[in-house]
């Protein structure tokens, strides 16, 4: 039977041992100490290692490599309850969730034995490089390129928007090793890049968002990647790519959903309290309409995002459900999130309610790792049959 739990849809009773175990984990640190941790460079390590001692970094990971042999269900959980106890991390994303789930999936077995140990129990965080000034969504015209020479191959080229390389052992990269003589697109592929490489350097883009996961621009001169580091196979690498960017619309919909759970608790707690006349200000429907549109957004944003998870977790095709849950969540989360920001009137805007803080986080997860456009591009075509646009 379906249960309530705060503002979240608790299906089963393992599902709710997950979520409050997590959460109280989470609760030891909350929004002060990932505010602190923005404001000392830190990358949430304390968080990240008590995650992965209790097993919550590889919950969706194979038994064998240290995970739980869940699935992603479970990971979105992890991934949600974190973010509604006020520390929405991005690493979680592209370290267990992206690349973890593409090693999974597509690494041979002794690279999954290689890699998906550190991963799962949080000792090795891995970030995951696509991304290209000159590309944007289009991942054809990627030109960061991978020549093959004897046992290795040589990375030149440069990726932009990449989360958490001040933190990563490793880094995926896309990269294109041939073209099609046809269309003229890239043929790409996969490689696992130690950061520590020659040649690999990054420096940090200066933005607004107030997270401690930040974006690089990252740099390949000539780095030397053995060919043994390959994951999957050469030229074929866009459909392996694709078995982790269908999790990143998936856990970017629980990340957004954790932050508008988060503000609407904190919202719906300041609305009973807070008097101005003789009610409490909730008691109006100008400020008890948008929060209880904010719920129900919020609410099927997560039923969407569920069974993306449950078909992915079953081996479907899952991208027209991970785009529209990624849609969805996001577009609540921010609706969520403005609306508390709203609710607490000039409170809203201060460091001391931990409200606006997260704004960013949220407006940019809007905007990428997927635009809402090209969502609607991608449903347009392959759901409703419409001619392509681009």
């Amino acid at each position: 039977m379906a249960v309530q739990t705060g503002t979240v849809l608790v299906t089963s009773d393992e599902e709710r041992a997950i979520r409050d175990a997590v959460a109280g984990i989470a609760a030891r640190f909350g929004p002060d100490y990932y505010q602190q941790q923005v404001d000392e460079a830190g990358n949430c390590a304390e968080l990240w290692d008590a995650l992965g001692a209790n097993g919550y970094l590889g919950v969706h990971l194979p038994e064998q490599y240290g995970g739980g042999g869940l699935g992603m269900r479970e990971m979105a959980i992890v991934v949600q309850e974190t973010a509604k106890a006020g520390c929405p991390l991005q690493a979680m994303l592209f370290s267990p969730g992206v690349t973890g789930t593409i090693l999974d999936r597509s690494a041979s077995a002794e690279q999954k034995a290689r890699w998906l140990p550190g991963v799962a129990s949080g000792r090795t965080r891995l970030s995951f490089a696509i991304t290209e000034p000159d590309a944007g969504s289009n991942a054809h015209r990627i030109s960061t390129t991978a020549r093959r020479e004897g046992d290795h191959y040589v990375l030149n080229g440069q990726k932009v928007f990449i989360t958490g390389m001040e933190s990563a052992a490793w880094v995926m990269v896309v990269a294109r090793t041939n073209l099609d003589e046809t269309t003229g697109r890239g043929r790409l592929s996969v490689f696992m890049v130690d950061t520590e490489s020659p040649g690999l350097s990054w420096t940090p883009i200066r933005t607004v968002m107030n997270q401690p996961d930040k974006s690089h621009q990252v740099f390949f001169d000539d780095v030397e990647v053995p060919a043994q580091n390959l994951i999957g196979q050469e030229n074929r690498g866009l459909a392996v790519a694709f078995t982790g960017l269908n999790t990143e619309r998936i856990l970017t919909s629980a990340l957004c959903t954790g932050i508008g759970q988060y503000s609407l608790n904190k919202a719906v707690a300041y609305a009973n309290a807070r008097r101005v006349w003789t009610q409490p200000i909730g008691a109006h429907q100008a400020i008890a309409h948008p929060l209880a549109a904010a719920h129900i957004h919020l609410q099927a944003a997560q039923l969407m995002t569920d069974r993306a998870c449950e078909l992915y977790d079953a081996g479907a095709e899952v991208g027209e459900l991970a785009n529209m849950a990624k849609y969805l969540g996001a577009g609540a989360g921010l609706e969520a999130l403005d609306a508390a920001v709203a609710v607490h009137g000039g409170n809203g805007v201060t460091h001391e309610y931990q409200l606006a803080t997260y704004f960013w986080v949220v407006r940019m997860l809007n905007m990428g790792p997927v635009s809402k456009e090209m969502i609607l591009n991608f449903v347009a075509e392959h759901s409703l049959g419409l001619p392509r646009s681009y």
